[in-house]
């Protein structure tokens, strides 16, 4: 949520994260508690010999011919249709509460093949102006209702929650959870950033995460770190209440990977989801400690080709959204270009239009627009959308203001051309250093990236603004060209992406 603190990035480790769990989730009684089962993947349900055939000689080609790679993955339990759903303005007047409106949104991105809704802040309520808090629901019983229109639908559902951040004012806050000084302060928030290491936030903290899991029927958490690393903390006197057990470095934050490995734990045992954000575009600084099955990145990052670079090589699966606020894009196929060559894939802003109106909350205390980014954007897109309420909807602070008409459709296609890449049982090369599946060296802006499972894909993706030739050894087809015309040379335009399939010749006579 350290929207500012945009790029003091480290590099990170390469550890492989586990994707999310295949296993039910259960009630703690052992029933369903109404959440989805999820489907048994085609290469262990329904897999011929062929298929299998198939699936080992195109990974074989893939380890006999490319030498070098900046990472090697084989893919599992991985759900690249994912989106961001807007529930509601907060703060606000009135809660939200799910509606015919949500009905036909849900239909939309279950049609759109979404499998994965994530819920902000707006869940909540942060601010305990409703008589909840930062760990119940706005409106209970229409959260409830709205997570059992996700499952109608047989999507999964995951809610916000932070390891780190409480309201100074809240009045469950005490002082030795948090160091002096160390808070954050935008928008409606005032926040401590609580310590991983204090005994007693912890206490208060983990019962209240396993209540989220369980009270909701939701599949899983979006967790907001709400934490400076060690490499990027400022000194300060630790709290009275901090007991120091691991190992604290700029390379490795010990309780924050201890904190996280405990709740990542409790979430699996219940077969659920965990979506981790650090800040900007770090990752978690854990060591070999599992803690998420998907990681965000890109807020308050300034540029996209600085945010592809940086995180290019974190452990899967990484979620990138490119904050529409710092960054212009110069056309809306550019975060696939970013984000599919290695093995990423952009969320989705969905749900209830962004007003803008949780910036003008009367008996709200807000800082001045002009010294506050938040408060400055949420009433601009206030004031454009009441003078313009037929403008294509913003659906978050991320999101184009005005909104744009085409983010959909040209999401649903990539998607479309994405999935066949990562079907269970995938085996990717990403960032191909030296291999046979060229016929020479490419541009130094050109990244080819392979997919080996039952069809070998070829991707390439040109980060220059000239463009390139590629030529490749084995010949192919490219995805998106509806007639399939088999080549061995491509030419790349600038800033251009391309997916590539092996075309299988017919035996010769």
């Amino acid at each position: 949520m350290e929207r500012r603190d945009f790029l003091k990035i480290g590099s990170g480790a390469t550890v492989l994260a586990a994707g999310s769990s295949a296993v039910p989730s259960l009630a703690a009684d052992g029933g369903s508690a109404g959440k989805i089962f999820p489907k048994t993947p085609a290469i262990l349900s329904s897999y011929t010999a062929e298929d299998h055939r198939q699936r080992l000689e195109n990974i074989a080609r893939g380890n006999q011919n490319i030498r070098a790679c900046l990472r090697k993955h084989m893919v599992h339990s991985y759900m690249p249709g994912q989106a961001c759903y807007n529930l509601g303005e907060y703060p606000c007047r009135k809660p939200w509460d799910p509606d015919e409106y949500d009905e036909q949104e849900l239909d939309k991105l279950r049609d759109h093949d979404i499998e994965l809704i994530q819920v902000f802040d707006d869940w909540n309520d942060s601010l305990r102006l409703f008589g909840g808090d930062k760990y119940t629901a706005l409106n209970p019983e229409g959260f409830r209702r709205f997570v059992e229109m996700v499952h109608q639908r047989g999507m999964k559902i995951i809610t916000y929650a932070s390891t780190g951040f409480i309201e100074l004012a809240d009045p469950d806050f005490r002082p030795e959870w948090s160091r002096k000084g160390d808070s954050l302060h935008f928008g409606y928030w005032n926040m401590a950033r609580c310590a991983p290491a204090s005994v007693s936030w912890r206490a208060y903290l983990l019962p209240r995460i396993v209540r989220t899991l369980d009270d909701y029927g939701a599949d899983g958490l979006y967790i907001d770190c709400g934490y400076v690393t060690n490499a990027h903390r400022p000194p300060n006197t630790p709290t009275k209440d901090e007991i120091f057990a691991f190992e604290e470095s700029p390379s490795h934050d010990g309780a924050l990977a201890d904190l996280l490995a405990i709740i990542y734990a409790e979430t699996k045992r219940r077969g659920g989801i965990v979506k981790l954000h650090i800040d900007a575009a770090r990752q978690p600084l854990t060591g070999k400690a599992e803690v998420y099955d998907y990681l965000w990145v890109g807020e308050g990052v300034n540029n996209a080709d600085v945010l592809r670079e940086k995180v290019k090589n974190f452990p899967p699966y990484v979620v990138p959204c490119i904050d529409r606020e710092f960054v212009t894009l110069a056309n809306e196929n550019e975060p696939y270009l970013h984000a599919i060559p290695y093995m990423q894939f952009p969320v989705l802003q969905a749900g209830r239009p962004f007003t803008g109106e949780r910036a003008t909350i009367p008996g709200i205390k807000y800082p001045p627009e002009e010294k506050d980014f938040w408060v400055r954007r949420c009433r601009e897109i206030w004031k454009y959308y009441q003078a313009n309420p037929n403008a294509p909807p913003t659906y978050s602070i991320w999101d184009s203001v005005p909104g744009k008409a085409e983010i959909r459709p040209i999401h649903a296609r990539w998607l479309k051309a994405y999935r066949p890449l990562v079907e269970e049982g995938t085996f990717a090369w990403l960032e191909i250093k030296d291999s046979n599946l060229l016929t020479q060296s490419p541009d130094e802006n050109v990244v080819a990236s392979a997919f080996a499972n039952r069809h070998f894909y070829l991707v390439l993706a040109n980060y220059g603004h000239n463009s390139a030739q590629v030529h490749t050894s084995e010949t192919y087809v490219s995805v998106s060209d509806s007639l399939e015309t088999p080549s061995k040379d491509w030419n790349l335009k600038s800033r251009s992406l391309h997916i590539l399939r092996r075309s299988v010749e017919p035996p010769s006579a």
